[in-house]
């Protein structure tokens, strides 16, 4: 009787332990669950500021002021009606000290101004001309993989040309240290661009490039184990760039990713730590003639290959329309199709990034930003509100109706800002102040840390 008793309470207790072991596992889901969700509410920033509000005023944008980069704000002068001396007012050369200082003084983060703070920007701007000080990791000019790692000679050209512009103007800058110890940052330079092109590496061959590359450095200085990388930075402008750190965990959590390709909805890049720089096509660095004058009588112009889903939609709906102008080719007169029309579309192709957007502003055509998930270029420094219009794919076929429910005082402001704010977008050799180049190294700044190591740990 004690044996069969024992036996019937034997499944009873093992019974009692799953329970209290599933309860367990639930309490731990539940509490994991919270903490994800107390962090996600914590780090907002996972997505734009911009395509945050836009969604949360979804209704009443729609309704009633059809974007998010505009506020109800009256400008007296109609666009129709505009002088050409008011446009020639507006600062369109090189952003001076002076000039910042009067358009910039006691700026808060509101959908008119290009400046999320003006002060707070212009005072760390000095200090990061004043300071801040890369070090760059040597490479002798024999070295056999030196069309990789050391500044390319010829002039940048194609799609990817700031990976080199970047390379090129940072070498002869004022930024460069050659004791590591005076260090903000240290430069990894070995190029995307030239290892896709390279048959001894390839596409394949790139995650395995960038993790050997890693060790080697890792095992000849210290500066990389003290920090798990967290000081270091690479400068990628290809897509492909994303797969760069597949074989390196490190470079991927730790080391900070200047990219063209800033998709927030891809792991390979991480907001906060990683930065956004703006691609662009290699055009004349002189302002066109008539940026200013121009008459833009299209409404809105695009030109790009069928190469995703969302242009394939663009060129569906309105590829036959007389107030959009949506090609599915390239086109010769890209510079009078620009300057001709008021919103330049940027349209997600195989990645969130083109050159459209860059293109936009340096022809005085307002962006129009189609590309969900895409964390625009310097959006630690410019409010895209102020000066684009941000919209989502399933906006597409009330475009026309969005637009054109854009006054003519809201557009004046939207004009006046790309006019202000496009010389961050473009590259000069030498840089210019506060051109694209010295915009990217206030963005790295930015993400310095505050305090320096000086010794292993």
């Amino acid at each position: 009787m004690g044996y069969s008793s024992c036996c019937i309470s034997y499944p009873r207790q093992k019974h009692s332990s799953k329970v209290i072991l599933f309860l367990i596992l639930l309490s731990l889901a539940v509490v994991c669950s919270h903490v994800i969700l107390i962090y996600i509410s914590k780090t907002s920033e996972l997505l734009p500021i911009d395509q945050i509000e836009y969604r949360r005023n979804r209704e009443s944008l729609i309704g009633h002021l059809p974007i998010s980069a505009v506020t109800r704000q009256t400008i007296p002068v109609a666009l129709h009606n505009a002088s050409k001396n008011l446009f020639e007012s507006l600062e369109t050369a090189t952003l001076t000290e002076d000039n910042l200082q009067l358009g910039l003084k006691g700026i808060s983060a509101s959908d008119n101004e290009v400046y999320h703070d003006g002060d707070v920007f212009l005072k760390d701007y000095k200090e990061m001309n004043r300071s801040f000080k890369i070090y760059v990791y040597p490479h002798r000019q024999d070295d056999p993989f030196a069309n990789i790692l050391l500044p390319t000679q010829e002039e940048p050209t194609g799609n990817y040309a700031s990976e080199h512009y970047f390379k090129n103007v940072l070498m002869k800058s004022h930024f460069i240290t050659e004791d590591p110890s005076e260090a903000d940052l240290f430069y990894m330079p070995f190029s995307i661009v030239k290892m896709r092109h390279d048959p001894r590496i390839d596409v394949p061959g790139i995650p395995y490039f960038v993790r050997d590359y890693v060790f080697n450095i890792s095992q000849r200085y210290p500066y990389w184990n003290r920090t798990g990388g967290a000081d270091h930075f690479y400068v990628c402008c290809h897509s492909i760039g994303k797969k760069a750190a597949q074989q390196a965990a490190s470079v991927k959590l730790n080391a900070i990713q200047v990219v063209c390709s800033a998709n927030y909805f891809v792991s390979a890049y991480i907001p906060h730590k990683d930065a956004s720089m703006p691609q662009i096509w290699n055009r004349p660095q002189e302002d066109p003639q008539n940026l200013v004058s121009s008459e833009r009588n299209k409404l809105a112009f695009f030109a790009g290959r069928n190469n995703s889903p969302v242009r394939e939609r663009v060129h569906r709906i309105w590829g036959n329309d007389t107030e959009i102008r949506a090609k599915s080719d390239w086109v010769s007169n890209i510079a009078e199709e620009q300057l001709g029309s008021k919103f330049c579309l940027h349209v997600k192709g195989y990645e969130v990034n083109t050159a459209r957007a860059s293109d936009a502003l340096l022809y005085g055509c307002v962006p129009v930003i189609i590309a969900n998930h895409y964390h625009l270029p310097f959006a630690d420094v410019v409010n895209w509100k102020s000066f684009s219009v941000v919209l989502e794919d399933g906006d597409i076929p009330s475009l026309k109706k969005i637009l054109k429910g854009i006054s003519s005082e809201q557009y004046f402001m939207l004009r006046r800002n790309v006019l202000k704010v496009r010389k961050h977008f473009q590259w000069h050799t030498p840089p210019v102040d506060y051109d694209a180049f010295y915009t990217t190294m206030y963005q790295l700044w930015l993400r310095r840390s505050a305090v320096r190591i000086s010794s292993v740990v």
